[in-house]
């Protein structure tokens, strides 16, 4: 836990979620995402700069020393507990693609146990810290959903393993409104709950006394990567699948997305994913 408290007036905090992309310190011949120069590292640092984030709720990191050259010394790492020499059968002898969250060390957090969304697998464990902001505890997720089922349901694997991952979170979310505690899940879902009437949308809110906040639901898709047909090209998302959820009782800003510069995403090897943001004001 770090030791510092931020200032209790006056104060707003950021928070931000993004997918890095097979972000490590020691790549693999295997993946070709994975491998990054020094210049390739700087050029992700410098376009962190810009987000002004307090916290970041990062997703496919699969070492600390990696996600410190993103965000600089200024942050503490919290990595996935699925990280640790006691979860080794959890993990891939290679690369893994952890989850984690990275801390002003200004801030007050408290590290919990990670939440898993699919039991008994080595993928998708959602970490957890739980950060003070002007006197209010709140719990927060940072989470790595299931690919390949990204719009309406369909009976195959992707979508049943989502599904799955959707009751996860509602019971949770469940359990931590009991509590009458407040919460802002962060992170890749690999899927756009913003649809009118999205199943996992529906999945992960049933039954909640409240309702919680998608701050994503109008945020406009601007997100540039580097084209898979044509590395000299880029191609834009028409859709968010990152996204961020708060309890009704937490008030924020509705959520943007940060576009990486054009020049940096054909010219360095950044991300898929562009970062999204909100401000608890």
């Amino acid at each position: 836990m770090a030791i510092s408290l931020f200032p209790t007036t006056g104060y707003t905090l950021t928070l931000s979620t993004w997918n890095i992309e097979w972000l490590s310190s020691t790549p693999s011949q295997k993946i070709p995402q994975s491998r990054r120069s020094a210049q390739d590292f700087q050029a992700l640092s410098e376009f962190y700069t810009t987000l002004s984030s307090d916290i970041l709720a990062f997703q496919e990191v699969d070492d600390i020393e990696a996600i410190q050259k993103v965000v600089g010394s200024g942050y503490h790492i919290y990595l996935s507990d699925r990280a640790l020499p006691s979860n080794q059968r959890l993990q891939f002898s290679e690369l893994n693609q952890y989850t984690g969250f990275a801390v002003r060390d200004t801030l007050q957090v408290t590290d919990r146990p990670d939440f898993p969304l699919t039991e008994g697998q080595r993928l998708r464990f959602a970490s957890s810290l739980q950060v003070i902001h002007k006197g209010q505890i709140i719990h927060l997720l940072s989470v790595h959903l299931k690919a390949g089922c990204s719009g309406r349901y369909i009976n195959n694997h992707s979508c049943r393993t989502l599904a799955q991952q959707g009751r996860a979170l509602n019971h949770w979310l469940t359990q931590v409104e009991q509590r009458g505690e407040s919460y802002i899940i962060l992170g890749d879902f690999n899927h756009n709950l913003a649809f009118r009437g999205d199943w996992l949308w529906t999945t992960i809110t049933e039954g909640l006394a409240s309702s919680p906040r998608l701050t994503t639901k109008e945020t406009q898709a601007v997100c540039k990567v580097k084209s898979r047909k044509n590395p000299d090209k880029t191609h834009r998302f028409r859709s968010l699948i990152d996204h961020i959820i708060v309890s009704p009782d937490v008030g924020s800003t509705t959520a943007i997305q940060n576009p990486m510069p054009t020049e940096q995403v054909l010219g360095y090897q950044m991300s898929d994913h562009c970062p999204v943001t909100i401000e608890l004001n």
